[in-house]
C-alpha cells in the first residue's frame, strides 16, 4: 500500500518539474552520458525510474540502439508522449511498471538511473538498481552513476534556531516562551531538508557510507553504522549535524588483470553545502538544545542509519555523540 502511494506521488508533474529545473542534476547527467558516449552508442540501455524520460532521450541522442525506459508511476504515460513528440519511438521503449515486475527480453549494456533520495538513501530506490543490475546487466556493463558517498559534519545555524524557537519569546508583545518546548519537538524531532552554506559547517566532513553500484548488495543497505570524531574549527554553538552526498559517473569496473588505466576525469554530482544548490539540498538533524563549542573541541560518536521495518523506503537514524564530558543520544 505504501508503494502505491509512493508511485502515485511521482505521477505529479510538480515533482518532475522540480527535478528538471535542477540544472546541476540534469546537466551533470547529460554531461556524463556524453562523456561515456563510446560505451552507449549502439548499445542497449535500461533507464530505471525514467520519469519524463529525459535521461532516456539523452541516451538516444548519444546514439544508443535501444532504451528501455521503466517507471511504475503514471508519469510513464507522459513519457510515452514525450518520446513520440521527439520522434524517438523506434529507439525508446517506455514500460509502465515496477522494475521488479516488467519483462525485458534481452540483457542490457548500460543501466542509468537517478535513484538518489534525501540523505542519499531515503526512498531506498537503490535496491531496484541492484535488482536490475543482477537480472539484466551484461558482464562488464556500465552503471551510471557508478559510485556514491554520504558525508556528515557538525553545523552551526543560529538563524534557523532563532526563526523556529526564539520567535516564541515575544510574539507581538505577548510572551509565549511556554511554546518553546513544543516548538523544538515540532521543528527538530525529524530531519529537516534545507540549504545551508559552507560557513555553517564547523569541521571537515566524515564519510558515513560509500556505495559501489557495481558490487553493493541489498542487505548492506539494511543497516549502516559509522563512527566519527570531529574537531571544531570555530568557537560557536553546535546546532546539529548535516548530511549530504556525492555521486560519480565512472566507467565499467576493470578486472585486476586489465591494463587499462582508470580515467583521469571523473564526473561528479555534488550536493555539498559549498557547491551549487540542488533540489536535494542538505539533510539536517537539529539538537533540541545547542551546545557551546570551543575551538578545537572534540565531538565524537556514531551514527546508525537503518531501513524502517514497517516501510523499507523510510529511514531510522540514531545519533550518539560525546562532547564536553557528556554523552547525548538523538
Amino acid at each position: 500500500d505504501y508503494d502505491v502511494a509512493y508511485f502515485k506521488a511521482y505521477s505529479h508533474i510538480g515533482v518532475h518539474e522540480e527535478m528538471l529545473k535542477d540544472h546541476v542534476r540534469t546537466s551533470t547527467y547529460r554531461n556524463a552520458i556524453m562523456h561515456h558516449k563510446d560505451l552507449i552508442s549502439g548499445k542497449v540501455v535500461l533507464d530505471v525510474g525514467c520519469g519524463t524520460g529525459v535521461l532516456s532521450i539523452f541516451c538516444a541522442f548519444a546514439g544508443t540502439s535501444r532504451v528501455y525506459a521503466v517507471d511504475a508511476s503514471d508519469i510513464a504515460l507522459q513519457a510515452m508522449e514525450i518520446v513520440r513528440e521527439n520522434e524517438l519511438s523506434d529507439k525508446v521503449v517506455v514500460l509502465h511498471g515496477r522494475i521488479e515486475d516488467v519483462n525485458i527480453e534481452e540483457k542490457v549494456d548500460v543501466i542509468i538511473s537517478e535513484w538518489m533520495g534525501y540523505m542519499l538513501l531515503y526512498e531506498s530506490m537503490l535496491g531496484s538498481i541492484i535488482f536490475a543490475r543482477d537480472k539484466w546487466l551484461k558482464p562488464g556493463g556500465l552503471i551510471l552513476p557508478s559510485h556514491a558517498s554520504l558525508y556528515m559534519a557538525p553545523v552551526t545555524n543560529s538563524q534557523r534556531y532563532h526563526d523556529s524557537i526564539y520567535f516564541w519569546r515575544d510574539v507581538y508583545g505577548i510572551k509565549m516562551s511556554s511554546m518553546m518546548p513544543l516548538a523544538k519537538q515540532c521543528a527538530f524531532m525529524e530531519p529537516s531538508v534545507e540549504t545551508i552554506s559552507g560557513e555553517n559547517v564547523l569541521t571537515w566532513p566524515t564519510v558515513v557510507a560509500q556505495v559501489d553500484c557495481y558490487t553493493i548488495q541489498a542487505q548492506e543497505l539494511e543497516t549502516i553504522t559509522a563512527a566519527f570524531k570531529f574537531t571544531s574549527m570555530l568557537q560557536a554553538p553546535l546546532h546539529g549535524f548535516a548530511f549530504w552526498f556525492d555521486v560519480e559517473f565512472n566507467g565499467p569496473r576493470q578486472s585486476p588483470s586489465s591494463k587499462k588505466k582508470k580515467p583521469d576525469v571523473s564526473i561528479v554530482l555534488s550536493t555539498a553545502p559549498e557547491d551549487a544548490p540542488t533540489h536535494w539540498q542538505q539533510t539536517l538533524l537539529y539538537l533540541f538544545e545547542p551546545i557551546e563549542l570551543n575551538k578545537d573541541q572534540i565531538i565524537e560518536g556514531s551514527v546508525t542509519i537503518s531501513q524502517s521495518q514497517q516501510h523499507a523506503r523510510f529511514l531510522n537514524i540514531c545519533l550518539k555523540y560525546f562532547t564536553g564530558d557528556q554523552w547525548y543520544v538523538k
